[in-house]
């Protein structure tokens, strides 16, 4: 045997290892596995709930022309259920900080794809993330107005503000946030299962299933306003997976993460279908498709105006929850970046005694601050899916099937049922998504391109993959 073929032979034996091998954390992550499952269902619900539902249902009202807006609700749910078992593969094999970040990279190869596809999902994070912190930030503003009318400039100090407040309550250790966050998430179900009675209590059956003529009349006009209304309904489910950008800090976490996963699934999905139900009992549907405070109008209709403001109060709770899951979760991504050295170093920085990545945490609450005066919330909505969807969703869902092709079932602590038919439908729905954000298609599209040419330059200044490879096929032909 000559020299080249003993080295190919130790390369396949190494190889083979490592694919038998669990994914480890990079040296040095430091992370504390401070959140149980516990945790992981209050901090998912929490980013889950936000202010979506909230600023939302009119809208979905509207588009649906009626009662039949639930099949909007009934469909995130489904789409976010198929997702769900993507991302439990994914969360479970590989329990790092950064969630799709790390998935990315390993699913089309560290050394080569990967290293583009994380890439663009970082570049990603420092617009999209910022986006989701303002839309409910902006939200929150919105809502506020009911309490007290504002005017532009007064609502744009309040949900800068709110961004600002946030940033301070996190940075602090993850066990304290772990304890943080189950305070909150009690403050959103006893909101909703609030309103839920509310409605239950004074439910008039006729007024929740007055639908219009033709309403479920399945054509091209129907299901075009069921996409447009999904894109809103499905704004509102995201932050299910919130927990695999934690994965680092979750314990046990080849159980925990797809059990939180589904478990705020199941629970948010029978939360909004309750709570969407209970407020077209009693509020018609044609005046509740204008209404800009939907559940504030919703309960003043039910016990009279400080009831109303009481509630707009704990809609205020929830979007401030949700803001606070988002960064803990986000945070995390820029930082799983740094350490494997495809981002700037100083993202990779843990506080000295609290020991989370604060660098990464202050510069995107920073972004979020500066995104929360600048846009409208129905502008981020939109903006938010389309840059998501390519890269981030659908980029995953191929990269779960690129894995089964290359992992042994040993490497997967938990199996999605019916494989590969989550995979191939989460595929289609969002694809189908993507092209119902409308315009905001273009905005996706561009800064996907500019992510991969920021990459081209930062590799070649580097001498990376793809130029690496370049040059050392050069180097091998001159010799």
């Amino acid at each position: 045997m000559n020299s080249r073929d003993e080295v190919k032979n130790h390369a396949e034996a190494v190889r083979a290892t490592a694919e038998l091998a669990p994914l480890a954390a990079p040296a040095g992550e430091g992370l504390e596995r401070g959140l149980g499952l516990k945790e992981a269902v209050a901090l998912n619900m929490i980013e889950i709930v936000g202010i979506g539902p909230f600023v939302v249902s009119a809208i979905v009202i509207r588009q649906m022309g009626g009662p039949q807006c639930l099949l909007a609700w009934l469909g995130g749910a489904l789409l976010a259920t198929m997702d769900a078992f993507v991302w439990s593969e994914l969360g479970a094999a590989m329990p790092r900080a950064g969630g799709t970040y790390v998935f990315l990279s390993e699913a089309y190869g560290p050394q080569k794809w990967g290293r583009l596809m994380s890439f663009l999902f970082v570049w990603q994070t420092f617009v999209q993330a910022p986006l989701s912190v303002s839309s409910a930030a902006i939200g929150f503003a919105r809502y506020a107005g009911y309490l007290h009318p504002l005017t532009w400039w007064q609502a744009k100090m309040v949900s800068g503000g709110l961004v600002i407040l946030l940033v301070v309550l996190l940075y602090r250790r993850i066990t304290t946030i772990g304890k943080i966050s189950v305070l909150l998430w009690a403050g959103v179900i006893a909101t909703m299962l609030w309103l839920i009675w509310g409605g239950i209590t004074h439910f008039d059956a006729r007024k929740a299933f007055d639908f219009p003529p033709g309403a479920f009349h399945l054509s091209w006009a129907f299901f075009a306003a069921l996409g447009a209304a999904m894109v809103n309904t499905v704004y509102s489910y995201w932050g299910y997976y919130n927990i695999c950008h934690l994965g680092g800090e979750i314990r046990d976490p080849e159980r925990n993460i797809p059990r939180g996963i589904f478990l705020s699934i199941i629970g948010i999905t029978l939360l909004y279908l309750a709570m969407q139900t209970s407020i077209l009992g009693v509020l018609p549907w044609r005046e509740a498709q204008y209404s800009p405070f939907i559940v504030s109008t919703f309960v003043e209709r039910l016990y009279g105006p400080s009831a109303a403001h009481f509630v707009t109060w704990m809609v205020l709770w929830i979007a401030l929850a949700s803001i606070f899951s988002l960064l803990l979760g986000y945070s995390r991504v820029p930082y799983s970046a740094a350490l494997d050295g495809n981002f700037f170093s100083v993202f990779g920085k843990l506080h000295p005694t609290k020991h989370f990545p604060h660098v990464s945490l202050l510069v995107l609450g920073g972004l979020a601050f500066v995104f929360s005066i600048l846009f409208r919330l129905e502008t981020v909505i939109a903006a938010i899916l389309a840059m998501r969807l390519l890269v981030q969703f659908i980029g995953q869902a191929v990269g779960v099937v690129l894995l089964h092709r290359r992992w042994p079932a040993e490497r997967f602590p938990f199996k999605m049922w019916l494989y590969p038919l989550p995979v191939v439908l989460t595929m289609m729905g969002w694809a189908a998504l993507f092209w119902y954000t409308g315009p905001a298609r273009k905005w996706g599209l561009l800064e996907i391109s500019l992510g991969a040419l920021a990459f081209l330059v930062r590799a070649r200044e580097l001498r990376q993959w793809p130029f690496a490879v370049a040059a050392a096929a050069t180097t091998s032909e001159v010799v």
